[in-house]
């Protein structure tokens, strides 16, 4: 069942789950994916576990270069990103992605990949088009509403939102901290981190 941040519920648990995890962000360029990313990362580190972060940037320059924005270069895009995320993830490692990642299907591949070998974590990371573009200091939004940027995700290219991810966070009704915090009640909850205990 889907939790949503104004709505969840999570019992604590001290129980944590063998293997490793892949928490993947999706949402619309803006949503906040990256920034709740890294609030999360560090955190993961303090309580001990090995932490690698695929970023859907950083992954483009590096493992995805030369590739554009048609769907099938998208989709072979994400495809490398779960592909790893899958084998670091068997190692026990704590992987952390961000990506638009606009299409339900590959999503569910990369899901596919890494539940043989540990558990998948989807959160969408909500956030309308409308205040992606006001947060857009790049001015992208603004060049494809315009028609200067072609296939550009919720704007001229679909974005397909997940509809049975793990977590919902809205990053128009709560702040990145806020959602960062229920990242990790969910992960508490799902066995994969240890809960923080009081002193």
């Amino acid at each position: 069942m889907t939790d949503h941040i104004y709505a969840a519920e999570h019992p604590e648990t001290t129980h944590v789950r063998p293997g490793g995890f892949t928490l993947w962000f999706t949402g619309l360029s803006g949503s906040g994916k990256t920034t709740i990313a890294h609030l999360v990362g560090p955190e993961l580190d303090r309580r001990g576990l090995v932490v690698e972060y695929l970023d859907g940037d950083n992954v483009r320059m590096h493992l995805s270069k030369g590739l554009g924005f048609s769907k099938e270069d998208r989709d072979t895009h994400i495809e490398r990103v779960g592909w790893v995320a899958s084998r670091l993830t068997r190692q026990g490692g704590a992987v952390i992605t961000a990506a638009i990642s606009p299409y339900a299907e590959t999503r569910q591949q990369a899901r596919d990949w890494v539940e043989p070998v540990g558990t998948f974590v989807e959160v969408y990371v909500k956030a309308s088009v409308d205040e992606c573009a006001r947060r857009d200091v790049k001015g992208l939004y603004e060049k494809a509403f315009k028609g200067e940027i072609k296939e550009f995700t919720g704007v001229s290219d679909p974005y397909e939102e997940p509809t049975n991810p793990e977590l919902v966070v809205d990053t128009e009704e709560h702040s990145a901290e806020e959602c960062a915090a229920l990242v990790f009640a969910k992960l508490e909850e799902l066995g994969l981190v240890p809960a923080e205990v009081a002193a």
